[in-house]
């Protein structure tokens, strides 16, 4: 790990300006200083946010909720109206990572997260998030967890949060401040396709810092889950995961909100698939055809066409045990 300097933000706006000035934003860590070991991330300064007051979940006055961007993992999945309103965010975050990592890990951090491409995490190997221009080599290599949706021939490095797939399924916002103030960015737009500049994660600009995420009020939040495949029972990153919800009546699905995981370089919210349930009968049938309608724009690869039919059938399994559907 190379030199660094460190200081400690006492407020936003030192942050933002510390951020601006080039400094590296440190909250949680668990994600950052995996890459400063592995010499991914070389920052020169360490801005430390963890003083600043951005720990408190409140209750917004129209309905939703203002999650500070340091509200812990741990907290924000045990609190109590996000399980009660909002389940789908509640097991997400339970499905993340170990209680240990939860206890640190940031709401902001979270959402900021890198891939965990292997190509990327190896500074010996070539890739064209850490150097443009030096290629993909997991198109022919190891790209069994990699990208069916939105991957383009730079890039096919999946996103690895959970929580952010919660919060593209429903609707939340995310309040950055910045150089030249505050502005809100819908959470299904804060991650970039990889198209021709893998190497941009998100849409914000240099000195923005994440202070909040709100949740609006959901009518039918409460009628919510999140699903996740992976290859151990714990503590492993999705091969694929759906979060839900849905609003069902007399057997007709009436709205329903559905984003997927580890399929693309962001959460992948899947608005096509809402379309074809929406004024369908509530059945593993329908459940099957609308995610077809989603997954018809997948381009696997050789090793990595599996998630096609898991994410279809944790589709229909998740909205089966939403809606009651049986058969």
């Amino acid at each position: 790990m190379k030199t660094f300097t460190y200081t400690a933000a006492t407020d936003v706006a030192s942050a933002v300006a510390a951020s601006a000035g080039g400094a590296t934003v440190l909250a949680g860590g668990t994600n950052l200083v995996d890459l400063m070991k592995l010499g991914v991330a070389t920052p020169d300064e360490l801005v430390d946010i963890n003083r600043l007051p951005l720990r408190d979940v409140t209750e917004l006055p129209g309905g939703g909720l203002r999650i500070g961007a340091g509200v812990r993992n741990s907290d924000l999945a045990a609190h109590p109206i996000v399980r009660r309103d909002y389940p789908v965010l509640s097991q997400a975050l339970l499905a993340g990572a170990s209680g240990q990592l939860r206890n640190m890990a940031t709401t902001g951090g979270n959402l900021l997260q890198r891939t965990r491409c292997r190509y990327f995490m190896d500074m010996s190997k070539p890739c064209n998030k850490h150097a443009p221009g030096s290629g993909c080599p997991a198109r022919d290599g190891d790209h069994r967890n990699l990208a069916v949706l939105g991957a383009s021939e730079h890039c096919i490095a999946t996103h690895p949060s959970d929580m952010a797939v919660a919060l593209a399924a429903l609707d939340a916002t995310v309040r950055v401040s910045g150089p030249d103030g505050e502005r809100d960015v819908p959470v299904t737009e804060l991650h970039r396709l990889p198209g021709d500049t893998p190497e941009a994660d998100t849409v914000l600009h240099p000195g923005e810092l994440i202070v909040a995420v709100e949740l609006p009020a959901l009518g039918f939040g409460r009628v919510s889950a999140y699903r996740k495949a992976r290859d151990r029972a714990s503590y492993a990153f999705a091969v694929g995961s759906v979060a839900a919800a849905v609003q069902a009546e007399a057997g007709v699905v009436r709205d329903v909100r559905l984003a997927f995981g580890a399929v693309a370089h962001k959460p992948w919210r899947a608005y096509a698939a809402e379309d074809a349930l929406r004024g369908q009968p509530a059945t593993r049938d329908s459940f099957l055809a609308a995610a077809d309608v989603e997954l018809a724009a997948a381009e696997p690869l050789r090793d990595n066409a599996y998630k096609i039919p898991l994410i279809r059938n944790l589709v229909a399994a998740t909205l089966a045990r939403l809606t009651g559907e049986t058969s």
